[in-house]
């Protein structure tokens, strides 16, 4: 799976694994929710700064979301 698409797979279950809303995420991240939305769908990629904040705010590093940690309950849909 090419590592674009894992990512958007899992920031997304990252996400909802954390318990955070769209907004809830995007207003921690200093992002919009617009801005988070295009990330989990693929659309755009997160800058390493952004993408770091996510990691740190669901709590997950960044092998767990490139190698779908099932330990996170991140897994390929």
């Amino acid at each position: 799976m090419a590592e674009e698409k894992r990512l958007r797979i899992t920031l997304e279950a990252a996400r909802v694994n954390a318990g955070f809303t769209q907004k809830m995420a995007a207003e921690k991240a200093n992002i919009s929710e617009y801005t988070l939305s295009n990330y989990e769908r693929g659309r755009t990629s997160p800058g390493a700064k952004t993408l770091a904040k996510l990691l740190k705010i669901y709590q997950v590093s960044y092998d767990d979301i490139i190698f779908l940690n099932s330990d996170y309950g991140l897994t390929e849909q």
